[in-house]
């Protein structure tokens, strides 16, 4: 396999890898919020500190992973998008400093205050609502670039149909992903009372999720028709991603099996992911450069490769102990075990 395509393979299996774990980490923010101010901050809240006490503090190295990948691998993609994206990456930024604001102050009461757990759930909605804005970027028409000089053509962005129609995906995509796998959790705790709560915020998410999805794809049609005639040559995988949807729904529906269910989720947004990345080829950003264009020299490609394969080596063993320790663990989900 050549160097450019071992990079964006590696950059997305990382990107993959945020979009799931942050999306549990930023649904579950704006869960807890939600109990609050709801007065059922009882029933769910305490299955959502539970579950991420131990995890939150690995949810952005997936994201450092992503970040290093593709601009060791793609060099050029710093330039294309670090001077349009200045604004709008200095605000992701700032929500992400803010939302671990909430984590360091924690253990001093920012749980109970209305205050922080409002920053919280916010910002658990506009950091993927922010980030999101990257991929449709990454489509074209939103940046002219010539020469040294790159312009964000943000008013554009902001007037598109397509961008705001990713950005609700988004949302509710990470509100779908995150309230399935804090089911199962729940479920797995024993705990009727959460179990049904959140049974529900997945139920209500599902078909929003799915709607959205269907039509950023044809909002797409109109803005990248190329793009959209590369996703009707590989339409199968998303075909798939549809499929792993409905298992996923009629098991939540029918109360059983709610790790399964997670299961297919994560199938449903990979096939949908990958089947999305693997039609964005050969483009980083539509139509100034692509994987051929912007790749790094051999010599630290194979760098950042043997360097990619260490860190893999290291994180993912950590991540199955975080699992059987907390996640896995019957008595800390069931809050006989404590961090």
């Amino acid at each position: 396999m050549e160097l450019h395509r071992i990079g964006i393979v590696i950059a997305w299996i990382f990107l993959y890898g945020y979009l799931i774990v942050a999306s549990v980490d930023f649904g579950a923010g704006f869960f807890s919020f939600y109990g609050k101010v709801t007065k059922r901050d009882h029933i769910i809240n305490p299955i959502i500190d539970r579950y991420l006490s131990p995890v939150w503090e690995v949810t952005n190295v997936f994201l450092i992973f992503f970040v290093y990948a593709v601009i060791g691998f793609f060099p050029d993609v710093a330039f294309m998008y670090g001077i349009a994206l200045l604004v709008p990456g200095s605000v992701a930024l700032l929500l992400i400093a803010l939302r671990g604001s909430f984590y360091a102050f924690a253990n001093y009461g920012a749980r109970k205050n209305i205050a922080y757990l409002f920053i919280y759930g916010v910002t658990g909605l506009l950091i993927p609502a922010s980030l999101a804005t990257l991929l449709t970027i990454s489509e074209g028409g939103f940046i002219v670039a010539e020469g040294q000089h790159v312009e964000l053509l943000l008013g554009k962005l902001i007037g598109s149909p397509y961008a705001w129609v990713v950005v609700i995906l988004a949302i509710v995509s990470v509100l779908f992903i995150s309230a399935t796998f804090l089911t199962y959790y729940a479920d797995r705790a024993k705990d009727t009372g959460a179990r049904e709560l959140l049974r529900r915020f997945a139920l209500y998410n599902s078909l929003p999720t799915i709607f959205m999805s269907f039509l950023a794809f044809f909002t797409l049609r109109n803005h990248n028709p190329e793009h959209f005639d590369r996703m009707l040559a590989i339409s199968w995988m998303f075909m798939v991603s549809l499929g792993c949807f409905l298992v996923a729904l009629a098991l939540i529906i029918q109360r059983k099996r709610y790790g399964i269910a997670f299961f297919f989720v994560m199938l449903q947004f990979a096939f949908a992911f990958f089947g999305y990345g693997r039609s964005h080829m050969p483009y980083l950003l539509y139509p100034y450069l692509t994987i051929e264009s912007g790749v790094t020299s051999e010599a630290m490609g194979l760098a950042l490769i043997v360097a990619f394969i260490g860190g893999i080596l290291l994180l993912v063993p950590s991540l199955i102990l975080l699992m059987r320790l907390f996640i896995f663990s019957a008595n800390y989900v069931q809050g006989k075990k404590q961090t």
